[in-house]
């Protein structure tokens, strides 16, 4: 799976939950919310107030690594 700042938030999970570090990481601890899961990465960062391009490429470096 290749992660883009577009990439929604319930599909990065469904695909390897373990990635939900990363969200806890910028303070989103609130993953089984139906509306967070059909967040997109971007707007999750915007919301909480982090880089999204950093985030897309923590989770694209963790995803590589498996």
């Amino acid at each position: 799976m290749k992660v883009t700042k577009d990439t929604l938030i319930g599909d990065i999970l469904d695909f390897d939950v373990e990635t939900a570090q990363f969200f806890f990481e910028i303070g989103m601890h609130c993953l089984g919310c139906p509306h967070s899961r059909g967040e997109s990465i971007e707007d999750a960062c915007m919301v909480h107030g982090t880089d999204a391009d950093a985030l897309v490429n923590k989770i694209n470096a963790f995803l590589a690594s498996k």
